[in-house]
């Protein structure tokens, strides 16, 4: 089976990390919860550094700093209202897949925020990967209702993973 994530990595230190095998678990699992084929669909994850992060941020959402997960979706699929879930996209097939769009983690902010909350690093990527795949889903915590629902989904998915509550 063909991976669901095309994993890129920048920095070295997630080589050994295995973030492909973790990126892949988590998307599929986020698929699976949103009754969506993991054949369908298709996305692509940048393992960097701050310094690159911080120049994605700049570029993307003029707030030059680092941050921990960045996404790009490749189109709009949020919903309308305020506190619904987004119509799910369209599964292509397993040579054709939907592609969702890019993710990219910053090892540095990823590893000092883990440090900070008690987590492991697993469970703090896994969570971020999860949050970021929900985005190019069209989920997002722009208001408290939205907040609320992208907050309770990620909750849900991480659970089945076996990881805490993030929140």
């Amino acid at each position: 089976m063909e991976p669901l994530v095309d994993t890129v990595i920048e920095d070295p230190r997630w080589q050994g990390f295995g973030l492909a095998e973790r990126a892949d678990m988590a998307a599929a699992a986020t698929l699976a919860a949103m009754s969506l084929p993991r054949e369908g669909f298709s996305l692509c994850l940048m393992g960097c550094d701050d310094a690159r992060i911080a120049e994605l941020n700049g570029a993307f959402r003029a707030k030059g700093q680092p941050t921990n997960v960045l996404s790009w979706p490749s189109e709009e699929r949020g919903s309308e209202f305020s506190g619904e879930a987004p119509q799910p996209p369209e599964p292509g097939t397993a040579d054709d897949p939907t592609e969702l769009g890019d993710i990219a983690l910053a090892w540095d902010t990823c590893a000092r925020e883990a440090l900070e909350q008690g987590k492991t690093m697993q469970d703090h990527v896994t969570h971020l990967i999860v949050h970021g795949l929900l985005h190019l889903l069209g989920y997002d915590h722009e208001d408290d209702d939205d907040a609320e629902l992208m907050e309770s989904t990620e909750t849900r998915i991480l659970a089945q993973l076996g990881v805490a509550d993030p929140y």
